[in-house]
C-alpha cells in the first residue's frame, strides 16, 4: 500500500489526526492491531476540555457529543466533611464536557468509514524501517497475511507498549518515568449520579472521585495501595468507602450494581524528543499523565492538531519548519500539563510513608487557600478545561 501518512493506532489521537488530513487534502491509512468491537468498548476517561470540544465540532464529529455529553460548568471540591465548588464559568468562561472516550471512538471510527478511507482493523504493525528516508515502511501483519505500507511520514498513535515509541533508538531519547506509590480502584455502576458535576474528595482515608457517564451510569475512583488487587475490593467495601470518603451533612450517594471494576496505576511518563527522522509520536506514545487532571485524551488531541498543521505546511510547500519544531511546541504543553496533574495528585491524595500529621495539615492548608482565593480558582480552572490551543488551520 502507498499513502502519505501511516497513522498505527485507532485511538482519539490517530482518529483525530486522520480526521484533521483529510480536512486537509492528505491521504493517510491507519492501523490498529485489535478489533473494531475491542476498540470501541474500551472504557477510558471521558473529561473533555473545551478546545478539544471545539475542534471535534470544527470537524464535523460533535453531533451525539453535543446531544448525549453532559456540560459541567464547574467541579466541587470536598474535604473535611464539606464541600467548596470552583465555578469554571463565572471564573473564566469555559466549560468541560464528560463523555466517555469510548463513545469518542465509536464517533471518530464511524466517521471514518463513511469516508471510505482505510482504516485496518486487526492489523498489527509489527516494525517501522527507513525511518531516517524519504520513503519510511510499515510492515504489518494482517491475520497472518504480510505486506508493507510506503508512505512519508509515520506517526505513533499506538500507546506506551507500542512499536512506534521503541523504533526511536535508545541513545536518541530521553524517558522521565514517575511511579505514584497509590494506585486507583474504578468502577462503573449503574446508577444515578449522586451530583451534578465532578466532586474530587480528599480523606484522611485517601482519594475519591464521583464521575458521571449518563443519567443511568455513575463512574467511581478510590485510592488504594499500589500492589492491590481488584479481588480484594468486595462491592459492599467499595461502597463503604465511598460513603466514608465523599461524607457530607445533608447529603446522600445513591448505591447500585457494579457492572465493571478494575485497578488503575498512577504513573507519568514523558519521551524528548517526540519525533525521529519520519517518524512522530502522539497520545501516550508519548507522554503518560495520572488521572487526576483528566488530560490524557486531551493531550492527545492536542498533539495531532500541531502535527496536523506541520503536515499541512509541508504538502503544501515542502516547508518543515512547523514539524521541526513538534517536540518543542509539544513538550511545552505536556510539561505544564504534567505539573497540574501533579499538583492535583499531591493536594489531594495521601501519600504513604508519613509518620506524623504534616503532610495533611499541608494539604488542608492548600485546600483551604485555594477555596478562599478567586485568583486560585481561576489558576485551575483555567488548566482543567484546558490551556489555550492555537491552531490556525481550523
Amino acid at each position: 500500500m502507498k499513502t502519505q501518512v501511516a497513522i498505527i493506532g485507532a485511538g482519539p489521537a490517530g482518529l483525530t489526526l486522520a480526521h484533521l488530513l483529510q480536512r486537509f487534502g492528505i491521504e493517510s491509512v491507519v492501523v490498529e492491531s485489535h478489533s473494531r468491537d475491542y476498540v470501541e468498548a474500551r472504557i477510558r476517561a471521558g473529561v473533555l476540555e473545551q478546545n478539544t470540544v471545539e475542534i471535534f465540532r470544527e470537524l464535523g464529529l460533535a453531533e451525539r457529543l453535543d446531544s448525549e455529553g453532559i456540560v459541567h460548568s464547574g467541579i466541587e471540591l470536598r474535604y473535611e466533611s464539606k464541600s467548596h465548588r470552583v465555578p469554571f464559568d463565572e471564573l473564566i468562561g469555559r466549560s468541560i464536557w464528560v463523555y466517555g472516550q469510548h463513545e469518542v471512538v465509536k464517533d471518530l471510527i464511524s466517521a471514518r468509514v463513511r469516508t471510505g478511507e482505510p482504516i485496518l482493523f486487526e492489523t498489527e504493525a509489527v516494525a517501522i524501517e527507513q525511518i531516517n528516508s524519504d520513503s519510511p515502511l510499515v510492515r504489518c501483519d494482517q491475520g497472518g497475511v504480510n505486506f508493507d505500507i510506503e508512505c512519508e511520514f509515520v506517526v505513533g498513535c499506538d500507546g506506551f507498549h507500542g512499536v512506534a515509541k521503541s523504533s526511536i533508538p535508545i541513545s536518541k531519547r530521553k524517558e522521565y518515568f514517575h511511579e505514584y506509590p497509590f494506585g486507583w480502584v474504578g468502577i462503573l455502576a449503574a446508577v444515578p449520579p449522586s451530583t451534578n458535576e465532578l466532586i474530587y474528595a480528599s480523606h484522611s482515608n485517601g482519594f475519591a472521585l464521583h464521575s458521571l457517564r449518563s443519567t443511568t451510569l455513575s463512574r467511581f475512583y478510590l485510592q488504594c495501595p499500589p500492589e492491590d488487587k481488584i479481588e480484594h475490593w468486595e462491592d459492599s467495601q467499595i461502597w463503604n468507602e465511598l460513603h466514608l470518603r465523599f461524607e457530607k451533612s445533608g447529603w446522600s450517594l445513591n448505591e447500585g450494581p457494579i457492572i465493571e471494576k478494575s485497578i488503575t496505576a498512577m504513573r507519568s511518563y514523558v519521551i524528548d524528543p517526540m519525533q525521529y527522522g519520519r517518524l512522530f509520536l502522539a497520545g501516550d506514545s508519548a507522554h503518560i499523565v495520572p488521572p487526576t487532571g483528566a488530560k490524557g485524551l486531551n493531550l492527545a488531541v492536542a498533539d495531532v492538531c500541531v502535527l496536523a498543521e506541520g503536515m499541512y505546511e509541508y504538502f503544501k510547500s515542502r516547508n518543515r519548519n512547523k514539524l521541526d519544531k513538534y517536540t518543542e511546541k509539544c513538550l511545552d504543553r505536556v510539561w505544564k500539563v504534567m505539573h497540574f496533574s501533579w499538583w492535583m495528585t499531591q493536594m489531594l491524595h495521601i501519600f504513604p510513608g508519613q509518620s506524623d500529621e504534616t503532610q495533611r495539615k499541608l494539604q488542608i492548608a492548600q485546600l483551604n487557600y485555594l477555596t478562599s482565593s478567586r485568583l486560585a480558582m481561576a489558576s485551575l480552572a483555567e488548566q482543567y478545561t484546558g490551556l489555550p490551543l492555537t491552531f490556525d488551520k481550523l
